[in-house]
């Protein structure tokens, strides 16, 4: 796995530079089936630790940063931030990246979400969809990001405090002791001005409606399904996987034991295992 490099690329979508990470082995990307990882109020630093592993498995893992947040530029407003808006702008990226469809995509948090609307929500074909420690049916905005939806909260909010807001709910998401050198590299997007405004309309725009109005379709939909979850997830519970697995066909449960929101940085083989298995060609 050492020949496997992980590099940060760039390709422009609607005139802009979207940012993305992705893996390959010295034979390329060339014949590897594009899997499409998808963040939600982190950036695509959450999906570093597996991407070796999947391209190891014979997959071309992008995990893009959103409009706006991450490294990607842009800025993101109340209509951009919504989940719909989203879903077109990845349909844009995937195009842009060669990612032809069937898409196999995989989203986390409020990415998950996005994922969602892309496999039942209209107009994309989806090979296989996964969620880890995806929001589902009304468990969301949770509480630290439901405040953002308030105007007056935005406009009051600074660089500084949007940080330690960050840096809370990071250290939290993470289950497990964090040197200050990874929890600053996992707020540096955070820094900039334009970065925090459109994670504040991203947070505004953060409404379960965009996964309630989804059920129905998802209880239809013959699509392959892969749940991976950390049991000890304090921002979204398990409990909402369980039911999830349980009304949705075609769904599987992977649980991830001692692993809280972020399982990727809990125990990446694990996850990792996971994802290859239900991606990689001979799966979904």
């Amino acid at each position: 796995m050492s020949s496997i490099a992980v590099t940060r690329k760039a390709v422009d979508v609607d005139g802009l530079p979207a940012s993305y990470l992705t893996a390959t082995g010295p034979d390329g990307p060339a014949g590897r089936p594009t899997v499409l990882l998808l963040h939600g109020t982190y950036w695509s630093r959450v999906w570093l630790p597996v991407l070796t592993d999947l391209a190891a498995a014979g997959l071309r893992p992008i995990a893009v940063d959103l409009p706006g947040l991450g490294q990607s530029a842009g800025e993101l407003d109340a209509e951009s931030a919504t989940v719909p808006a989203l879903a077109d702008w990845v349909r844009r990226f995937a195009a842009a990246v060669g990612a032809d469809e069937p898409l196999r995509v995989a989203g986390h948090d409020i990415g998950g979400a996005v994922a969602q609307h892309l496999a039942v929500g209209g107009g994309t074909e989806v090979a296989g969809l996964a969620l880890v420690n995806s929001v589902t049916y009304d468990s969301w905005p949770v509480p630290g990001v439901e405040r953002f939806r308030n105007p007056e909260v935005v406009a009051a909010t600074t660089v500084e405090e949007l940080l330690a807001a960050r840096r809370t709910a990071v250290t939290a998401a993470l289950g497990r002791p964090a040197a200050e050198e990874e929890i600053s590299d996992y707020l540096e997007p955070w820094r900039s001005r334009r970065v925090g405004r459109s994670w504040m309309a991203l947070a505004g725009a953060a409404d379960s409606r965009y996964t309630l109005d989804l059920v129905a379709a998802l209880r239809r939909s013959e699509t392959p399904k892969l749940l991976v979850w950390g049991e000890d997830d304090g921002f979204q519970g398990i409990a909402y996987a369980e039911r999830f697995a349980e009304e949705m066909p075609h769904t599987d449960l992977v649980r991830v034991p001692n692993a809280g929101h972020i399982p990727m940085e809990n125990d990446a083989k694990a996850v990792a295992a996971a994802l290859a298995a239900f991606f990689a060609p001979h799966g979904a």
